[in-house]
């Protein structure tokens, strides 16, 4: 189940909301973790057990954890739950990956391959991992008690808004709003929280749906027929995952608020950075401040005494922000060219980026962003190659798939809308109107809801395409 699905959308939404808002609220917890095991169960009711057996399991690791005195028992509950975390995720995510290329050397030794059952990928399971992570490292660094009643861990780790993709909740963030977070159930929150989650769908349904029916048909062609108009077409309409997975974020954070919810912000505008420091710094807030607390920090973060050591901290992370991102070469790739940009910038791009200016070095971040969205998008390696030659071939001919006024249209709007930031005046008015609680800004919130609301209805119900990027990772 998906949020811009009709049966989430008119079904399971209005009557979780209407639960929620009359039941007591000794109850709320309760409504809202039932929710959430059903919506989980919704997509993927094979695995509902593997979660909820893992946060079991993993409860009571931490407790046990918390409570030990001696270093070596909280050492040994800390390798435990992550152990528990880390393995099942191995298992689920990588072993297929592991296997294959294991397969692979075997063969070219001529030594008989592996016999491996493929696994199925349980939803949204790096994000539930990344957060029963920061749960048991919160606990074990002391940097908040750990929740004393199961259920609500359970709901801590389940909560439907971000359980499939996020935003990556750290647990302190949040372990005092599942207690008590009644300072935050007002109207204003609720309004702000239905605008914020009509501008993510809307986001979703009407620009991230209509650009990505164009590249996935120019991703689909055979090579041969790729020309240099199509190239370039295709890596534009890739913005669909900036609106696709913003987009998301932006339900997930309206939601959270309708429940008094308060989640951090997970994207900043990321198309107007004018270095892929600063793009990393706006896209996918919550996953780069994991990887910096969770990862980066303890390599020796910015401490370390050689810029060596530094340069390949960075590195790796992102060779692991790749690998989480998917078992697969493409995303270690991915993960590895933007990881050589931040090295890069360290050594000495960021001096070029000056004498550029602020409006070219933000349109050659934009490039370097979309060409490695390219490997992100397509898995074979040497097909991603050509492609990314074949912007450079100038063969500017016809385009050989559908590309009609509308998705011009859109594709227009969507490079509009992600550079107008870039001007200070734009982005002080969207703070403005997104902070805003003013009777006259909440009564035209309301009426662009009830408008944004009608269309994207529509386009849902006379569409069928309707994927989710980041429903895999």
């Amino acid at each position: 189940m998906v949020f811009s699905s009709s049966i989430f959308l008119f079904i399971f939404l209005p009557i979780v909301l209407s639960l929620y808002f009359i039941a007591d609220k000794k109850c709320k917890n309760v409504i809202l973790l039932l929710s959430s095991i059903f919506f989980y169960s919704w997509g993927a009711p094979k695995f509902i057990f593997v979660i909820l057996g893992t946060t079991f399991v993993d409860y009571f690791f931490v407790r046990l954890l918390h409570e030990s005195e001696t270093k070596f028992k909280r050492n040994l509950f800390l390798a435990l739950s992550l152990s528990t975390n880390l393995g099942l995720l191995f298992y689920f995510k990588y072993c297929n990956f592991f296997i294959e290329n294991i397969n692979v050397i075997l063969g070219g030794m001529g030594v008989q391959e592996i016999v491996w059952l493929k696994l199925v990928l349980p939803i949204g399971i790096s994000f539930y991992t990344f957060e029963s992570l920061t749960y048991v490292i919160d606990v074990y660094k002391r940097v908040h008690a750990p929740l004393k009643n199961f259920w609500e861990y359970q709901l801590y780790i389940i909560l439907f808004p971000k359980l499939i993709a996020g935003p990556i909740i750290r647990y302190h963030d949040i372990a005092d709003q599942i207690k008590d977070r009644f300072i935050n159930e007002n109207i204003e929150n609720r309004i702000n929280g239905f605008f914020r989650f009509i501008i993510g769908l809307s986001k979703k349904i009407l620009i991230a749906n209509v650009l990505g029916q164009v590249a996935d048909s120019i991703y689909a062609l055979p090579l041969e027929q790729v020309n240099s108009s199509a190239a370039w077409v295709g890596m534009l309409c890739y913005v669909q995952i900036y609106f696709d997975f913003s987009g998301y974020s932006d339900m997930a954070i309206g939601l959270a608020l309708l429940f008094g919810f308060k989640f951090p912000e997970n994207f900043n505008n990321p198309y107007i950075s004018q270095s892929i420091t600063e793009f990393w710094r706006r896209w996918h807030i919550s996953l780069g401040a994991w990887m910096k607390n969770y990862l980066y920090i303890p390599l020796g973060g910015n401490q370390v005494k050689s810029q060596y050591r530094l340069y390949l901290n960075l590195w790796l992370v992102f060779l692991a922000s790749g690998l989480w991102h998917g078992a697969s070469w493409n995303f270690v790739l991915w993960g590895a060219y933007h990881g050589l940009f931040l090295v890069l910038e360290r050594m000495f791009l960021l001096k070029v980026y000056a004498k550029m200016g602020k409006s070219l070095s933000i349109i050659l971040c934009f490039f370097i962003v979309n060409v490695g969205w390219i490997y992100f998008r397509v898995e074979d390696l040497s097909v991603a190659n050509q492609i990314v030659g074949k912007l450079f071939n100038f063969n500017f001919s016809h385009i050989p798939v559908r590309f009609d006024y509308k998705a011009m249209c859109m594709l227009i709007a969507s490079l509009i809308f992600v550079f107008v930031w870039s001007f200070s005046r734009a982005e002080l008015f969207q703070k403005r109107v997104l902070d805003s609680f003013s009777n006259r800004s909440l009564v035209l919130k309301c009426f662009t809801c009830i408008v944004l609301f009608i269309i994207c209805s529509g386009y849902i119900v006379a569409s069928e395409f309707n994927p989710f990027i980041y429903f895999r990772f």
